[in-house]
């Protein structure tokens, strides 16, 4: 986020490459500093005649080195910005002689999505020399809540820590797919509100009381009722609430209760560190580890591992998804 964000006070500072190479697995950092550069570098008026959007599909190499060697009319540069590069990443490497040497008055964009190109080859090394070669990295799981928290902080919004958290468990770690679902509620919102789960609940669709998190903390907590309540909800709405997402999920959580149990430092502030949580979820870690000691914790992690197989089908004997839920909870809960 600070790389992306370096890059575009580059160019507020007028500090324009001519080469922008925006490669990696997170398509949302390389749509959003494409879009500044189409947007701000150039006039409005400049536009129409030195501005142009390609898209790998449709173009080659001598295409794309063709159009970045035309002179801008009437204008200091002209913008070429290409688009799903990734297919073209058979020849891709034949863009090294061209930004070995860049026409100065172009600015080429490459949107190399979802991908990386090999840094040990030329292309990648005369790119970090003329230009800017940039790697847009997946976050973890862990980093998105706290990615949410800073984007709406930066748009004078906040976020209570449970509402981020159901973000992420429905949503995955797609931070485009993310802030499409924060600028809906960005509409209806006046600056300084606070999104909370009833807001997320009434506009995205996502149930405050049955999703992930509340099972998480109703398990940690033994609380046996709505645990079922919330597992027979799954099972009655399996679309929203894939089996396989909600076994991983428990992976996750009871792996970190192992890690808890093995600290030598248990407060809050370290809890947090380790297991690299919001420090608001310590409290539920806590009450978790006194109800499932470390003996118990590693049965649930091989019982879980168990689950995670049958749910995708093996040795399940076609068993509906609802029911091996329903036979997971009773078996952590005993």
């Amino acid at each position: 986020m600070e790389e992306a964000k370096q890059i575009v006070i580059d160019i507020q500072k007028g500090n324009i490459k001519p080469v922008y190479f925006l490669m990696g697995e997170e398509a949302y950092y390389i749509d959003k500093i494409a879009e500044y550069i189409e947007e701000k570098v150039l006039a409005e008026e400049e536009k129409s005649f030195n501005q142009m959007v390609l898209y790998g599909r449709d173009v080659t190499i001598d295409d794309i080195v063709a159009n970045a060697k035309r002179y801008p009319m009437m204008a200091e540069r002209q913008v070429v910005i290409v688009k799903e590069a990734q297919d073209l990443s058979r020849t891709i490497e034949k863009l090294a002689p061209y930004i070995e040497n860049p026409q100065p008055s172009t600015v080429l964009v490459i949107c190399y999505k979802y991908k990386k190109i090999d840094k040990r080859k030329k292309l990648y090394k005369v790119t970090a020399k003329n230009g800017v070669m940039y790697e847009s990295k997946k976050l973890y799981e862990n980093q998105v809540a706290d990615w949410i928290r800073r984007v709406l902080a930066g748009k004078k919004y906040s976020i209570t820590p449970k509402a981020a958290q159901m973000l992420v468990e429905f949503l995955g770690t797609n931070l485009s797919k993310i802030n499409n679902e924060l600028e809906k509620l960005q509409l209806i919102l006046p600056k300084g509100s606070e999104i909370t789960p009833i807001l997320i609940e009434e506009n995205i669709g996502i149930s405050k009381d049955y999703n992930n998190f509340e099972l998480r903390k109703a398990i940690g907590d033994r609380d046996v009722v709505k645990a079922f309540r919330i597992i027979t909800y799954f099972a009655e709405n399996p679309k929203d609430n894939p089996t396989v997402v909600t076994v991983s999920l428990l992976f996750n959580f009871f792996s970190q209760l192992l890690q808890y149990h093995g600290l030598l430092d248990q407060t809050p502030r370290n809890v947090a560190s380790i297991l690299r949580i919001n420090p608001y979820f310590v409290k539920e870690y806590q009450a978790a580890a006194r109800n499932y000691p470390m003996k118990k914790v590693s049965g649930i992690i091989a019982t879980l591992r168990e689950m995670d197989v049958k749910s995708k089908g093996v040795g399940a004997s076609n068993l509906p998804n609802g029911d091996l839920l329903k036979e997971l909870l009773v078996r952590i809960m005993n």
